[in-house]
Formats: structure tokens, sequence, C-alpha cells
């Protein structure tokens, strides 16, 4: 692939996390009745239009933790956990009022506390040793994606798994950052000459979260393909097997703060988007928070 296409794609992937957070937050967990969905409908149209002027959007926890782990992968010592563990308890004491949550509030807390002597230890000792499932670690993973686009989905997985263990040990919130890296990780090879074939794309990433979850014990954990089964009703979704109305799709998928149930949305969201049919899926995507 081309140095310039490559760039314009990792400058898009980038832009679009920031754009997403700062235009999503506004309506981040608000219920919207037609009227609304109207009103913000006619305002992401003029997103397209090259005069679109708003107010001003602040950017949340989202984007600054994004920039965190920028940050650390081009660090000239090299990517750790302890590295990654210092930005963000750097980042979140520096501006901490950009909505983070009260439980990775206190994994930084513990963090500072402890010198990061144990850089994954606070966030293992959450909710009772369980660990955060939420879709934080998913959130700001776009750059390890970029960062591995050649250095194969190995080295891709470890890496979204050694950063994502920082502030989310549950297997369904590491699951749900490899999840979406896998995702990046096909829209950056994707040829922009030709069209996207949505059937394809989610066949590729149902192989290869199939092969994720295989490391998943049965026997020990009742949901150990839940993102094979959350691809399997995007699937049916996508073919018309089930109609992809607002409510089937909240009810199938989720839009919750769990990555089990916004990443897989996340992912239908877009694919949807291709087949030209989609003038209200925004509507989906803004209410998913990805936070």
């Amino acid at each position: 692939m081309e140095k310039i296409l490559l760039r314009s794609k990792f400058r898009g992937s980038l832009l679009g996390t920031l754009i997403g957070d700062c235009c999503g937050a506004p309506f981040e967990g608000q219920v919207m009745d037609s009227g609304s969905k109207l009103v913000l409908r006619q305002n992401l149209d003029k997103l397209e239009g090259p005069f679109f002027k708003a107010p001003y959007k602040k950017y949340t926890d989202d984007t600054a933790l994004t920039k965190c782990v920028l940050s650390s992968l081009l660090n000239p010592s090299g990517f750790s956990q302890k590295l990654l563990a210092k930005n963000f308890v750097l980042e979140y004491f520096k501006d901490p009022r950009r909505g983070y949550g009260a439980a990775v509030g206190d994994v930084f807390e513990k963090l500072r506390k402890t010198k990061v002597a144990d850089p994954v230890g606070p966030a293992a000792a959450q909710f009772g040793g369980s660990g955060s499932f939420g879709n934080g670690a998913a959130m700001r993973v776009a750059p390890i994606a970029l960062y591995c686009v050649n250095r194969g989905n190995s080295e891709l997985l470890q890496m979204v798994r050694d950063a994502s263990l920082v502030t989310h040990s549950h297997t369904l919130g590491v699951n749900g950052a490899v999840l979406q890296a896998l995702a990046i990780t096909q829209s950056l090879k994707l040829n922009p000459e030709e069209q996207l074939n949505a059937k394809q794309f989610l066949a590729q990433l149902k192989t290869d979260i199939t092969e994720v979850e295989k490391e998943n014990d049965p026997d020990l954990d009742a949901n150990h393909n839940a993102y094979q089964k959350q691809l399997e009703a995007v699937e049916q979704l996508l073919d018309g097997k089930v109609e992809s109305s607002d409510e089937n799709v909240l009810n199938l998928l989720g839009h919750s703060v769990a990555a089990l149930h916004s990443v897989p949305t996340a992912i239908f969201c877009f694919l949807k988007c291709t087949d030209g049919t989609a003038s209200h899926v925004s509507i989906y995507f803004l209410r998913i928070r990805l936070c």
C-alpha cells in the first residue's frame, strides 16, 4: 500500500476517534424522542458540507487516554505497561474533569499511591477481583491497530491485551478491545477504490474472534464465545433475517458501557453504512456510549 494512502488512513482513524468523541459526548446517555432524532439527523447531514459551523465541543477521557496510548507507542524506549500506566496517571491528574468514571479514577489513584509498582494490579482487583468489562480499552485501541498494521495478528493481540490490562482485566473488556483492533486493522487494508463487502468483512472478523475466544474455557466461562454470538446477531441484522429497526438493534446488540454491548454495535453501524441505505444509522452510533 502506498505511504500516502496509508498515512491518510492513519489520520482518518485518529481524527475519527476525536470527532466521534466530541460529537457524541453531548448526546451520551440521552433518551431520544422522534423530534430529537430529527434535529440530530439534520445536524449530522450538515457535517458533510464544507461550511459546517457548530459550537465548540470538548473532547472527553476517551480522547485523552487515546493520546496517552499513542505517546506510549512513540516512546523511544519502547512500549510497556508501566509507561502506559504512568501516562494515564499523569493525564488523569492533570485534567480529571474529562468525564472519567469513578472506577477508573480509583485505579489511577491507586497507581499513583504505589508509584505504579504493579501497573495491572489495581485494575485486576476491581469489582471483587473480576475486573472491568467496560469498553474503555476498546475506545482507545486505535493507535495500537495502526502501530501493528504490518506486524501480524499475534503481536497485535498481545499488545492490545497488555494495554487493556492496565484498566480492564475482565475477559469481555479485553476481548472487546481485541475485536475493535481487528476491525480497524481489516479496515486499514481495504482498497478505497473498491466497494466494501460487508459479508466478507464480517466473516473475517468472526474467524479472527473465534480463534481468540478458543482460549476461553467453556466449562468455566458461560460467556466463552460471547463475541462470536454478537457477531452472529450482527450478521442477522445485515442480512435482513431480523429487521434492523432501532429497537431490534438495541435489544440484540445493546448500547451500554459494557464492551460486549457496544463494540459489536459500533461494527454493525459501520457495516450498515456501507450499503447506502442507513440514513438513520448515526443515531445508533451516537447512542452507543463508547466511553
